[in-house]
């Protein structure tokens, strides 16, 4: 499985976002998929998951109320819209993938596919 994550740019504080991870191979729609993001000098971090099927997801706590998660596995994608951005937004935004889709995982090592990243920079 090799991802694509695009969609990001800089934007000013109060702006959105949404954010694409398209996938190759034939095995999407059994993954579930992460967004992480990592800002300079920092860890990177758990942003939201969502299960194989759509039907979970799960957010972090600063992002819960303003990112959605969502999928098309038709088109072998994983959106991230993110409304309201705040400058601490600010990061590298990777997505992830991993087999044993039912359930979302907060933690990196558990992913065994990711994308090369794009970067969100929000102004304030």
């Amino acid at each position: 499985v090799q991802l694509q994550a695009s969609g990001g740019g800089l934007v000013q504080a109060g702006d959105y976002l949404r954010l694409s991870c398209a996938a190759s191979g034939r095995t999407f729609s059994t993954l579930s998929v992460g967004w992480f993001r990592q800002a300079p000098g920092k860890e990177r971090d758990f942003v939201s998951g969502i299960n194989w099927s759509g039907d979970g997801t799960y957010y972090a706590d600063s992002v819960k109320g303003r990112f959605t998660i969502s999928r098309d596995n038709a088109k072998k994608t994983v959106y991230l819209q993110m409304n309201t951005l705040k400058p601490e937004d600010t990061a590298v935004y990777f997505c992830a993938a991993r087999a044993y889709g039912g359930h979302v995982r907060t933690t990196g090592t558990e992913y065994s596919y990711w994308g090369q990243g794009t970067q969100v920079t929000v102004s304030s």
